[in-house]
């Protein structure tokens, strides 16, 4: 049995699927560089806990999540493999323009046994998804995640934005433009980083 912490409470099998997935972070990150080097030796923390972390503040009635600019597939993988325990009948679509990366999101999907979507092309490319939920980790500044938001959120969606120790400057420009509810959740793994919840968003 493994002695991995996710920080949720899921099922031995969950925790050997995300082992898997490190697994083959490992194996593909020196051809195409997912995740920075220095930051591979700490996956589990950096990458995996952080991800997971972002799964709690999801509502609970949520059927479709979309994470934009998946890259190695944080939190997007993450999330697909925590919700085929969590939320098994939920959709998960991850979102990621380049084709190496999408290939490896794919393969992380097969190899994990787990269902999901991958789209390759670039956000604002492809028709609206009226996603529940939209989570985006270091894809874009806050102004722009809130445009792909509004184009591609059901009306009652929640977006969960990872941020790092600039997040206000982000959060007052896109006040300028936006009018929404917001919460600065602070991050599990980094005491600088935050996770900000926005809901009820509008052009202002």
């Amino acid at each position: 049995m493994s002695g991995r912490d996710i920080g949720l409470n899921v099922s031995r099998e969950t925790i050997e699927r995300l082992e898997k997935y490190l697994a083959l972070l490992e194996k593909w990150n020196p051809a195409i560089n997912l995740v920075s080097k220095s930051t591979i030796k700490d996956a589990w923390s950096r990458h995996f806990i952080d991800s997971a972390q972002i799964y709690k503040h999801a509502t609970n009635e949520w059927n479709h999540w979309a994470d934009f600019g998946s890259g190695g597939g944080f939190p997007g993988a993450v999330i697909a493999i925590l919700a085929n325990e969590l939320r098994p009948n939920a959709t998960v679509t991850l979102v990621e323009s380049d084709q190496r990366k999408a290939t490896f999101l794919r393969s992380v999907l097969r190899e994990t046994d787990i269902k999901g979507t991958v789209v390759a092309k670039r956000v604002e490319a492809i028709e609206p998804m009226s996603a529940d939920v939209i989570s985006a980790r270091a894809l874009a500044d806050l102004p722009a995640l809130l445009a792909f938001a509004e184009l591609h959120g059901s009306p009652n969606a929640t977006y969960l934005f990872p941020k790092g120790i600039s997040w206000q400057k982000e959060l007052t420009l896109a006040q300028e433009s936006w009018s929404f509810n917001h919460t600065a959740i602070t991050s599990e793994t980094d005491p600088n980083a935050i996770i900000l919840k926005i809901g009820d968003l509008v052009r202002a």
